[in-house]
């Protein structure tokens, strides 16, 4: 079938501690919330693998899918320990389509890997919307790297290659940018203060004023500040997650629309939302 879900979601580990901690009980509800909502659409939209594009899974060359048929174990993120700890995960992976994504991806021009490798776990920002969005794991989890070395006309072009491989596949597929708007945390001795606000005035206006892009459906414009909001607002691994979106998308082909899912908020100085984008 295709593409039949889009959407770029926050995984901010204060949703854990919301989710886990009653001292932070509720405070990132509204994001909660909105994983709900993408995951009643796609049970609606029939999704049977999720692909993320995962900016915690950072690489430095090429591209590369985790194609595990199985993804199981517990997770303690090493970056954050005292915020996410102790999430047990179980998924079907699709080793298929991880392959076939990168078949097409190597046919394009550039380097790609699939991984089968039993040791190769998955990051959180797989993890923590797939935990609620894929909650009962109805729908296999293919988790894609993001290259911290590659440039935005890059992703965008493997993104375009992950859905014509998808297309062919005859899956329907469900594809997710996971990674914040602007991403510059607080230095640490303002860190703890710091978690349920922004850091910097310059970055939220720039936040506000994607949002508002996508809102009115100005993909073009929006797209060619992709490369210096990425680079002025700390772009978390590039925004290398959100080109990879926009290429499965069409680029500046896209016509569709986007839909906030959880308002905007600040975490830890870094701005997030969920938002689906219509296929």
């Amino acid at each position: 079938m295709g593409i039949v879900l889009a959407a770029k979601v926050t995984h901010v580990p204060t949703i854990w501690m919301s989710h886990t901690m009653e001292k932070y009980r509720g405070i990132r509800q509204p994001a909660i919330d909105g994983y709900a909502r993408i995951r009643e659409q796609a049970i609606a939209a029939g999704v049977e693998t999720f692909v993320v594009f995962d900016t915690h899974w950072i690489v430095n060359q090429g591209f590369h899918l985790n194609a595990r048929p199985q993804h199981q174990g517990r997770f303690t993120s090493h970056e954050l320990p005292h915020m996410l700890a102790d999430m047990d995960y179980g998924y079907d992976g699709d080793s298929e389509l991880a392959r076939m994504i990168a078949d097409e991806v190597r046919a394009s021009g550039q380097k790609a890997m699939a991984h089968e490798t039993p040791g190769l776990g998955m990051e959180y920002g797989t993890l923590l919307p797939m935990h609620f969005i894929n909650q009962g794991a109805y729908a296999r989890v293919v988790p894609v790297a993001v290259n911290q070395f590659a440039s935005i006309a890059e992703h965008a072009a493997a993104g375009a290659a992950l859905a014509r491989a998808v297309a062919a596949s005859g899956r329907r597929v469900g594809v997710l940018a996971s990674g914040s708007l602007s991403h510059a945390f607080w230095p640490n001795d303002k860190s703890e203060a710091g978690i349920n606000s922004l850091n910097g005035e310059f970055n939220r206006q720039s936040d506000l004023r994607v949002l508002e892009l996508w809102a009115e459906g100005r993909w073009p414009e929006f797209l060619a500040m992709l490369p210096d909001y990425a680079g002025h607002c700390s772009g978390e691994c590039g925004m290398g997650d959100t080109a990879l979106l926009f290429g499965a998308l069409g680029w500046e082909g896209y016509k569709g629309q986007a839909t906030v899912q959880t308002p905007y908020f600040p975490s830890s100085g870094t701005g997030q939302t969920n938002v689906t984008f219509s296929v």
